[in-house]
């Protein structure tokens, strides 16, 4: 056990070994102290010399006094704008054991499918609630927001269309604002154009099209009938997009039913708060033979060794790192955390409970609308589900600004025209306050029928499964949600010691304040002088990000690494149109890059060539060369992940930047791995042009179970015209890149807290204390396996790479039986073979202990000792511990045990934890599942097998 030290800062908490412990480790490293470290592994070219310029560390307590300042500068109002964002009442159960539950929101992406299967499940229900909602086939497990599903449905109709189609994408006029200005930014690098006209007439369908877009119900909240033009788009042989609102779909005649191929929109009202924007699950769903190309991620049930059911990620998961230029999308992330709360606001709630819900919405939006019709005002239609749009020449901004008065806001259309959109969390007596800033009686009236077509009321059924109708008192609720935390492994049972991915501690005091109302409850589209206080908060970050990297600007907008990659992208290609060289369109990226570099690229209208690394992973300096000279009048940019994706400090990155930019072309440098950089090198400084940051790994935004993240892009003073525009006015050079102005604003407490509580020395100590972590395992291990690539005096950056090849060769054990056999012994595995096939990649991260270090080696050493048993003769591979791993309660209680090994030696292998995880599910048979592909919730006969 490490000495008792009094903890007098907040980096004291965050960072997990002591100065003792560090000792320890220096020692075994073989370096007298931190800064030695860090002066044999990082190349003193790319060293920052300066002080971060940021304020002093504060305590956890100060620094949340301060934050509630900000918050408190917001104004918390009733709202009923709209345009795809509502107040919601999220209920306690699930804010306590969800959102603020750390066995949810520390988790990793469920790539291991054994010690995910509690995620999985949630996600499962998520994807049945959308496809029964929009009465389509197989829906994913979520997207970023609304409008980025809407593009990324674009591309798939393009993807899906004959060969020799046209490249023309119809556009229903009545779309959100934000799908717009999202759609625009998408649809131009790649060749496509946008007809934006009335779609509810099928007379203005052009002739040619590859795919149309329908909003159901509309921004203005009409709900048209659009048979007839489905019908024509059917006879253009044009795929039929419709983005819609799940609660509607409840009374509306769901998509799928209307002969639509793919159905897009969010989940926000389903118990997400508003967030000032973000983070919110956009979904899409799909008809039987799209989901191969269904961008993003897909939950499938499979089986597991012993032939019970058990879930996984299906089919296109991590496509990037297969497909790389090739891949259908750059999305390897998604809202899982999100996804979760709104599959359990639908299975709390249960069918008829939304459908109540949905009623009563309906009802106040009729009484609205009948006051109005009653006192003369013009309607935008009389089909409608909570929205209603009213014309009143002249008056809009004083009644607007009464409603506001009165504690209401409602949206400002134009000078003519305001937008109500009621909720469940609307009051009779806000609807009161809405028809008094109108001058209008408001009684409540009653209605017996909906102000919808009988045509489009919704007769079939939905959320049938057991699981949406068994959970709706708190006791069986709150027992069902701790079941399926017990079935995950998570940063609160243990290290998740993931190559690339910074699973660091999430700390509660950065995680309190995205609870609070001011900064929960805020609209996105809320006027300025409510939301001051959000206004300085991301101003603030957006300034601290920037100095820490180095670069003049950031944008905060991207709600996720891909996102950022692409508004990175962007921006260099607006540069180079800006100056006259828009021909310019080749992009470099090393053979070692990470999967979405390239699909990125792709997706921002550029060629990729890929360049070679040298066998010791650095970028091969003489192709590079003759790669640059082939494309020098072509050459764009080259992206680069910085230390490099194999874990080293690469020393030729200032060469390599200075090549590039005597090329004409930009420096993108990754920030994937800006954990080893922090405090000691800004990118921005030694020869870089844009980043994008992963605020979801240095900046300690959690994971979330794969989602919520946020990849602000950063770009030095020449590029900071060309950061992306805001969604709702459409004005900048670049356009929108996600649905709301600053992203998934809602977590951006997060790194703020972390930055004040940190201070420049507590930054600068944590990626020092990160790089030695990872140097420590390397040299505990390197005696037992081979360390794949080392930097300057044999160092490693902040990851290390384990190479398992050559005994691999010799054992026939494999990377997924080192990985499975971890889980016996209480952790997460690394990530496996990649960026090298046959290998393990490992972060630990500042945030461990020593004690955790080290029951970790020993874990690794004792499976090295497996290993050799099967290359001894031992024991044959297939019927070792490792082959069989992981072992399951079930199992080794099995009175059936004829296994060559001990059940100890199976489930309790030495150096387990006292804390035993018992992962519920044995090995996943993932090629089963993608034989057998079934995304939604399974009958309860497959659990009684």
């Amino acid at each position: 056990m490490t000495e008792s030290v009094h903890f007098s800062r907040f980096a004291d908490r965050h960072i997990g070994t002591s100065p003792a412990d560090r000792q320890v480790m220096l020692k075994t490293v073989g370096v007298p102290s931190l800064e030695a470290l860090m002066d044999g592994a990082m190349p003193e070219v790319i060293r920052s010399s300066e002080r971060l310029a940021l304020p002093d560390a504060l305590s956890e307590s100060d620094a949340l006094n301060m934050i509630w300042g900000y918050a408190s500068q917001n104004v918390v109002m009733r709202n009923l704008i709209g345009l795809g964002y509502h107040d919601v009442l999220m209920p306690a159960v699930i804010r306590r054991n969800i959102l603020e539950n750390p066995a949810w929101y520390t988790a990793y992406t469920p790539y291991q499918p054994e010690i995910s299967q509690g995620r999985l499940e949630a996600l499962l229900n998520f994807q049945t609630v959308i496809s029964d909602l929009t009465g389509l086939d197989i829906s994913g497990s979520s997207l970023l927001d609304e409008s980025t599903a809407a593009a990324e449905a674009m591309l798939l109709a393009r993807r899906s269309a004959k060969r020799g189609a046209s490249d023309v994408f119809i556009v229903d006029e009545n779309a959100l604002p934000q799908t717009l200005s999202v759609l625009a930014t998408r649809a131009q690098p790649v060749g496509i154009e946008l007809h934006v006209t009335d779609t509810s007439d099928p007379a203005n369908l052009p002739e040619a099209a590859f795919g149309i877009l329908l909003q159901y119900p509309g921004a203005n909240g009409v709900v048209a009938d659009f048979s007839a033009t489905i019908a024509r788009a059917k006879e253009l042989n044009a795929a039929v997009i419709m983005a819609t609102d799940p609660l509607a779909l409840t009374m509306l005649t769901p998509p799928g039913e209307l002969g639509a191929d793919i159905a897009v929109g969010s989940a926000q009202r389903f118990g997400v708060p508003l967030g000032f924007g973000g983070p919110h699950a956009g979904f899409m769903a799909v008809k039987e033979g799209l989901q191969r190309q269904l961008p993003g991620r897909l939950v499938g049930v499979s089986r597991d060794a012993s032939q019970a059911p058990a879930l996984r990620l299906a089919l296109q998961t991590r496509e990037q790192h297969i497909r790389r230029e090739k891949a259908t999308s750059n999305i390897c992330t998604a809202q899982v955390l999100l996804a979760v709360i709104a599959s359990a606001y639908a299975a709390w709630h249960g069918p008829a409970g939304l459908a109540a819900i949905a009623r009563d919405v309906h009802a106040k939006a009729r009484t609205l609308a009948e006051a109005f019709s009653s006192a003369g005002l013009e309607l935008a239609g009389e089909s409608f589900f909570d929205t209603v749009t009213v014309s009143v020449p002249g008056r809009a901004e004083g009644i607007v600004q009464r409603a506001a008065a009165n504690g209401v806001n409602v949206r400002l259309v134009d000078v003519d025209t305001v937008g109500i959109a009621v909720n469940e969390a609307t009051t009779d007596e806000e609807i009161g306050v809405v028809l008094e800033a109108f001058g209008l009686d408001a009684s409540p009236k009653a209605f017996q029928e909906p102000a919808l077509p009988s045509s489009l009321r919704r007769s079939s059924q939905y959320l049938t499964h057991p699981v949406f109708n068994a959970y709706h008192s708190e006791t069986a609720m709150m027992r069902y949600l701790r079941r399926l935390s017990d079935f995950d492994f998570a940063l609160d049972r243990g290290m998740i010691p993931l190559g690339s991915c910074t699973m660091k501690l999430n700390a509660a005091a950065e995680m309190e304040p995205i609870s609070w109302p001011n900064f929960a409850a805020i609209h996105p589209l809320a006027p300025e002088e409510q939301t001051r206080g959000w206004r300085h908060l991301i101003e603030e970050l957006e300034g601290w990000l920037a100095e820490v990297c180095g670069y003049a600007k950031v944008s905060v907008q991207p709600n996720a690494g891909s996102q950022g990659e692409l508004a990175g992208l962007l921006a260099i290609a607006a540069w180079q149109k800006d100056r006259g060289e828009g021909h310019r369109d080749v992009c470099l990226i090393p053979a070692s890059a990470h999967g979405t570099n390239a699909a990125s690229a792709i997706l921002a209208g550029m060629r990729v060539v890929v360049v070679k690394c040298d066998d010791d992973g650095n970028i091969d300096l003489v192709d590079l060369d003759a790669k640059i000279e082939k494309h020098r009048g072509d050459l764009a940019a080259i992206m680069v992940t910085y230390p490099s994706t194999h874990g080293v400090y690469e020393e030729s990155i200032a060469n390599v930047c200075s090549k590039i930019h005597d090329a004409g072309g930009q420096v993108y440098v990754d920030g994937a791995n800006l954990n080893a950089l922090l405090g000691w090198s800004k990118p921005g400084r030694f020869g870089a042009d844009v980043s994008h940051l992963n605020l979801h790994k240095t900046f300690c935004i959690p994971h979330g179970g794969g989602g919520p993240g946020v990849g602000p892009v950063a770009v030095r003073e020449h590029l900071a015209p060309f950061v992306p525009g805001d969604p709702m006015t459409n004005d900048a050079p670049v356009g929108a890149v996600s649905q709301a102005r600053w992203g998934s604003a809602g977590i951006l407490p997060i790194p703020w807290m972390y930055l004040r509580m940190m201070g420049p020395e507590g930054l600068v100590e944590a990626t020092a204390s990160a790089v030695l972590a990872a140097n420590y395992v390397a040299a505990r291990l390197r005696d037992h396996f081979p360390i794949l690539y080392k930097g300057r005096g044999g160092l490693v950056a902040h990851e290390c790479i384990l190479d398992l090849r050559e005994l691999t060769k010799h054992s026939g054990v494999t990377v997924d039986d080192v990985a499975k056999r971890l889980i016996d012994f209480g952790f997460h595995a690394p990530t496996m073979s990649f960026p090298v096939a046959g290998t393990l990649m490992m972060e630990p991260t500042e945030s461990e202990d020593l004690d955790e270090l080290d029951r970790f080696c020993e874990a690794m050493i004792a499976i090295r000792a497996e290993i050799d048993e099967v290359t001894q003769g031992k024991v044959a591979v297939e019927d070792s511990a490792l082959r069989h791993a992981p072992h399951t309660a079930a199992v080794v209680t099995d009175p059936q045990w004829d296994r060559s090994y001990s059940r100890q030696k199976g489930a309790y292998p030495a150096g387990v934890s006292p804390a035993k995880y018992w992962p519920p599910v044995s090995r996943v048979d993932n090629a089963w599942g993608d034989r057998n592909l079934a995304c939604s919730c399974p009958s309860l006969d497959a659990y009684s097998q």
